[in-house]
């Protein structure tokens, strides 16, 4: 493919071996194999949950690299300046990575890709992160999608391309290059003490992906499409975090599910378009990149939301009062994951019960989250907010109360992560920082507002933009 050096892989949100389109071709030019990670800036602006939860997918990835001979290279700096010091200290003539798709991601990487073609750098980017590129699913007018249905039967109509093995063999350079030590990133600097508490709740790695999704798919997914909603139950995969980091590939996760569909798995359709729910959001932010930034629906713009106050604090603390929002900003902290049910209420509580700017509540959930995903992020909280594609009518405002009694009716969620003594409650003690100085387990009693009074404060404002 070119002219000597090894092959260099630029790995990114690709933390695995099998169904890595890059690594996979580097590997099969029958030239050694240089792995690279850059943690750059647009890296290092990852949330403080999300940075620790990629310092545990690197070590494991690394581990993973040894096993076969070889090595994952970390260096820290600007990316396009970084590639160039390591394609001349091992003199590779070629890159490799696969694509991403948010707004930044893709503008550095057009102009790493433009810079190094100028130089005589051979550079190949591949999909490889989502079931189809955003560019090749359009609507029969040729537009991007705007509404879910449609799109989902796009994709289960078109098909996916099957994943691909892990390579057979990996060359290794005669003379590696420098690496910088994971350890001296403190990547988990960010969570302080939560660290310990984070680590008892996740699966890291390639391998804890694939059994994790083995598991899923011989048991939970069978009653998958109700489990789902109930927040005390183990009915989801518990995939998000390693499809967060591609610690495991969207497509092998998609053909797996299929094959348990085909077998007769009752739920394993709802979860399949749970995966291309995921996939839609990917495909609007690459078609709308303002959609963090800006609301998606006309008009909304105009809404009266608060900006962060006092009472956007104590959400953020579980102090809110309503039993269920607390349990899962709790939850939140103690896991670095949230239940989606769990999710959607308290979203729906911030930003229609408190008013409060669906920006403000992005932001939190991109701190905390280990499994963040910067456009399922966005499209989740417009979604909820009622700005946002797909989106229910604004009216509907989600009683957390009511929701408790649905799906959690005997309340063993709330009681885990809100009374004392429950593993739950303790984790959350463990975790949140010091300087909150929370005290008792027990949330305040007092709600911040009353949920009568909160949805119709919401449908005045509503009234009030819509009358303009």
């Amino acid at each position: 493919m070119s002219r000597g050096g090894p092959a260099l892989v630029w790995l990114r949100r690709d933390l695995r071996l099998a169904d890595n389109p890059a690594l996979h071709a580097a590997a099969l030019g029958g030239r050694p194999v240089v792995c690279l990670f850059v943690l750059d800036p647009e890296t290092e602006r990852i949330g403080a949950a999300a940075r620790w939860r990629l310092g545990q997918g690197l070590a494991a990835l690394s581990a993973a690299l040894e096993a076969r001979g070889q090595r994952l290279i970390l260096r820290r700096g600007e990316a396009l300046a970084t590639l160039r010091a390591v394609l001349a200290e091992t003199g590779a003539r070629e890159l490799h990575w696969g694509r991403l798709y948010t707004p930044a991601e893709i503008a550095r990487d057009r102009a790493v890709k433009a810079a190094l073609r100028a130089e005589g750098v051979v550079v190949q980017s591949y999909a490889g992160a989502l079931l189809a590129e955003p560019w090749q699913v359009a609507t029969g007018a040729g537009g991007p999608y705007r509404v879910y249905t449609p799109f989902w039967r796009a994709i289960a109509a078109g098909g996916v391309a099957p994943p691909l093995a892990a390579p057979s063999a990996l060359g290794a350079p005669a003379a590696w290059p420098a690496s910088e030590s994971l350890a001296d990133w403190r990547l988990g600097a960010g969570v302080a003490r939560g660290g310990a508490v984070l680590a008892r709740h996740a699966r890291v790695g390639e391998q804890a992906a694939a059994a994790r999704m083995a598991a899923f798919l011989a048991a939970a997914v069978a009653d998958y499409a109700t489990a789902r909603d109930f927040p005390a139950q183990a009915g989801t995969s518990g995939l998000s975090e390693h499809l967060a980091l591609g610690e495991i590939g969207v497509r092998q996760v998609w053909h797996a599910a299929l094959r348990a569909l085909h077998e007769g798995a009752a739920g394993a359709e709802q979860f399949l378009r749970e995966l291309v729910w995921r996939e839609f959001a990917a495909h609007l932010m690459y078609h709308f990149p303002d959609l963090a930034s800006r609301a998606w629906r006309p008009g909304w713009e105009a809404f009266a939301w608060r900006g962060d106050s006092a009472d956007a604090e104590a959400w953020r603390r579980g102090q809110t009062g309503e039993p269920m929002v607390d349990a899962a900003m709790r939850e939140l902290y103690a896991t670095g994951r949230m239940h989606n049910r769990a999710r959607m209420l308290a979203a729906s509580y911030l930003t229609k019960h408190l008013l409060t700017d669906w920006r403000v509540g992005l932001a939190w959930f991109a701190e905390c989250l280990t499994d963040w995903d910067a456009a399922s992020n966005a499209m989740g909280w417009q979604w909820v907010a009622g700005c946002g594609p797909d989106a229910a009518p604004y009216f509907r405002v989600f009683n957390p109360a009511t929701q408790a009694g649905r799906f959690d009716p005997d309340g063993s969620y709330r009681r885990f992560w809100l009374d004392p003594g429950q593993a739950g409650a303790e984790a959350f003690l463990a975790a949140v920082p010091p300087g909150w100085r929370i005290g008792a387990t027990t949330p305040r009693l007092d709600p911040l507002i009353d949920l009568a009074q909160g949805r119709a404060r919401a449908l005045a404002a509503l009234g009030a933009m819509t009358a303009r």
